[in-house]
Order: C-alpha cells, then sequence, then structure tokens
C-alpha cells in the first residue's frame, strides 16, 4: 500500500530546530540537505510499514526517527564542503548493505554514511531505497541484504 504524501502531515512531524540546523548552512549545502529531507520525508510517507516517524536534532543534526527502523542523521561541515552526508547507525548492516549494492555509486565513510556530492544530481532511485531500508530496519534487519 502507498502513502499519499498528503498525509505526511499525519505521520511525520517536522522540527523547527532541525530545519534551522539546515538553512543555517551555505546556499549549495542548504540546497543538497534540503533535497536530502525532502526525498527521507517522502520515502517515510510512501510506506505504509513506516511508523513513528518523526524529525528532531541529535548530537546538533537533523534527525529521522521511526520506531520501524534505525535513526537517519543528515550533515554537511565546513572541512569537507563539497560533500554532505546521510548517517546510518553503524552498528547496523545498512551501511554495508547499501555498498554491496551502491559501491559503484556512491561514496562511503566506514559504516556509518552515505557521502553525496552537494552539486549534481542526487540518484533519487538508489537514495530512496537505501533510505527506505533504513526506515525500516527492524522489519528486515533478520533478511539477507535486507530484503534489497
Amino acid at each position: 500500500m502507498t502513502r499519499n504524501p498528503d498525509t505526511l502531515a499525519d505521520k511525520a512531524q517536522a522540527d523547527t530546530a532541525a530545519l534551522e540546523k539546515i538553512n543555517a548552512c551555505p546556499h549549495e549545502a542548504r540546497t543538497a540537505l534540503l533535497h536530502l529531507r525532502e526525498l527521507i520525508f517522502e520515502t517515510a510517507a510512501e510506506s505504509a510499514e513506516v511508523t513513528g516517524f518523526r524529525e528532531t536534532l541529535k548530537w546538533g543534526q537533523p534527525s529521522y526517527v521511526t520506531s520501524s527502523g534505525s535513526t537517519m542523521r543528515i550533515h554537511w561541515q565546513p572541512d569537507t564542503p563539497d560533500r554532505c552526508y546521510l548517517y546510518c547507525h553503524c552498528q547496523t548492516r545498512l551501511v554495508e548493505t547499501f555498498r554491496e549494492l551502491y559501491r559503484d555509486l556512491f561514496e562511503f565513510e566506514g559504516n556509518r554514511a552515505i557521502v553525496l556530492p552537494i552539486s549534481g544530481e542526487m540518484p533519487v532511485g538508489p537514495l530512496k531505497h537505501c533510505i527506505s531500508m533504513a526506515l525500516q530496519y527492524h522489519r528486515v534487519k533478520h533478511l539477507p541484504m535486507l530484503g534489497a
């Protein structure tokens, strides 16, 4: 069952502090982070299996929490100004699985992040696939390749 994005308000709570953190970034980084945030919200809205979804600020970074999955965080930092990051919990198999599926498409930081350039097109389909696995992690963690 696919959810209508109009029902996102019923399912997700945006956080003012998280949005302020994104808006404080330089223009190009802000644009990339807002796009990544939009993909996370869209993916959550499209999945009937995602429950308890909300946006918050954790460790000073916009974070996306769900009772059905693993927390994700997005971040940009001045010492790597041309990149932004989609962090996942390092004790999950998420980044390991993303690397297996998309090693030729994404750059990774250890077992904790997908590293994305802030300029150019983001590969929307593969990113949403990764986001979906994270949002449903508790439901798919026992499956080979997280059910990919």
